[in-house]
């Protein structure tokens, strides 16, 4: 015959652990210190519309070569690529950290 097993609960005996100290007081939070709004530099706007650009797949994939050649490439093709980001690439290509797409490390 096959013994009825208890719960691991009945071999233990439960305690309620007693509060300290009673009640206390609430006390507000310390108050955090404000940051300044920092407002986006045109480089940093730029660039990070240049990620954006990087990451949009609809112009194909940009592994192994530059943003310029990959707009150019999306354009041959009909795939209506920004004109502000040729715009910006034109202007700054002299620039790697323009010109050089995300994954420009990784080459095919």
């Amino acid at each position: 015959m096959t013994t009825k097993r208890g719960l691991i609960t009945d071999s233990f005996k439960v305690v309620k652990k007693a509060k300290r100290g009673g009640k206390r007081e609430k006390r507000p939070p310390p108050p955090q210190p404000q940051r300044e709004a920092k407002s986006e530099t045109a480089e940093e706007e730029e660039l990070k519309k240049l990620r954006q650009f990087d990451l949009d797949w609809r112009f194909g994939p940009c592994t192994g070569i530059s943003r310029l050649q990959r707009w150019e490439r999306a354009k041959l093709h009909g795939l209506n690529p920004p004109e502000e980001i040729r715009d910006l690439l034109l202007q700054t290509h002299a620039d790697p950290e323009y010109n050089q797409s995300l994954w420009s490390e990784y080459p095919l």
